[in-house]
């Protein structure tokens, strides 16, 4: 028994395997392996959740893809497209010319969309381009840059106003090559193109006749206006008292909400009276016509109290205490002579003064 003892420990030492010794052996093996493939198994589900997780994050923060602004199919294809008046991205301008022998007039079509969003497709909107084309007439849409744009400026709606005249001025500068008249600038626009083309209306020439700046040389004035439910003023405290419910203006000013509008309206007055409307008709400006989709009730909340024809009725009124020819047009208005915006600048960019 010694002596096989004595073997077995003698062939141990030689690596030899006992069966018991074996039987450990691969028990450890499988165990290793089964840890192993586990092992292997959870970092693969893991990457898997992470990835998909990473996916969702994905998924979630991501805009939706933007669909091209596009024209209305009633629009013809414009003359030029995506010309350039300025150094932003949002400074450029599309051109319909009219076919004339003579210089033509000019529709100037600025868009609408609170100064926050909009483009200049929207053309259709505020006038009819092909009709404005039949008739003799040009026609230009522009963009221009958002109050989310301003850069810094205050008030930031000066970005936008500013964009509107430095573009009218950019057109004025190309009249010989593009055939144009330009005298004969009608603007049209809705709610917040509305508001900066009667803005374009009644300020003062910003034109600056000694500067080195070949377009800022160009006038800013307008023949005529022809707007939809337009903001005429950009005083709080008017609007208040013509249309109580009022809600729209402060973020022209930079301003979060119409509490703080209405709070802080007389620290911003210098403001007001160079951005409002309503502030800067004198008697040398020029005939605008507004056009509203409700009746107007003055004093009372409004449905829609941001495109009220509250707005048109005290600014008609200005400007007949002014001397200055002011058409207004909404459902139930007496005397009405033009039905559209559109009948409207065919007549008066046509018509002799």
């Amino acid at each position: 028994m010694a002596r096989r003892q004595g073997h077995a420990v003698a062939g141990r030492k030689a690596g030899v395997c006992c069966p018991e010794d074996l039987y450990r052996i691969m028990k450890s093996q499988s165990r290793f392996a089964i840890a192993t493939g586990c092992a292997f198994l959870l970092v693969v589900l893991l990457g898997d959740v992470s990835a998909r997780a990473q996916d969702a994050a994905a998924n979630r923060t991501a805009s939706p893809a933007k669909e091209p602004d596009v024209y209305e199919r009633s629009v013809p294809k414009p003359t030029l497209s995506e010309v350039r008046y300025g150094e932003h991205d949002r400074n450029v301008i599309d051109f319909w010319k009219a076919e004339s022998d003579q210089p033509t007039p000019l529709v100037f079509i600025i868009h609408g969309g609170g100064w926050m969003g909009g483009s200049k497709e929207r053309a259709q909107r505020f006038a009819d381009v092909a009709k404005l084309l039949d008739a003799g007439i040009s026609v230009t849409s522009l963009n221009y840059r958002y109050i989310s744009q301003a850069d810094g400026l205050k008030p930031p709606v000066q970005a936008p106003l500013h964009d509107a005249a430095r573009a009218l001025q950019f057109v004025r500068s190309k009249a010989a090559e593009w055939n144009i008249d330009k005298q004969r600038i009608g603007a049209a626009g809705g709610s917040a193109g509305a508001c900066s083309s009667l803005w374009l209306a009644f300020h003062d020439d910003l034109a600056e006749p000694e500067s080195d700046d070949v377009l800022a040389r160009e006038s800013t004035r307008l023949w005529c206006a022809a707007v939809t439910g337009a903001q005429t003023s950009l005083d709080p405290r008017q609007m208040k008292e013509w249309t109580p419910n009022s809600r729209y203006g402060g973020h022209a000013f930079g301003l979060q909400n119409f509490a703080e509008f209405l709070a802080r309206r007389d620290s911003i007055e210098p403001w007001i009276a160079e951005y409002s409307p309503f502030a800067l008709v004198s008697k040398d400006d020029p005939p605008v016509y507004l056009i509203y989709s409700a009746p107007p009730a003055l004093g009372e909340n409004q449905k829609d109290p941001t495109h009220t024809s509250n707005f048109g009725v005290k600014l008609q009124e200005h400007c007949e205490e002014i001397g200055v020819e002011c058409q207004l047009v909404y459902p139930g208005a007496k005397d009405v002579q033009f039905q559209t915006p559109t009948a409207y600048l065919i007549a008066t960019l046509k018509e002799s003064r």
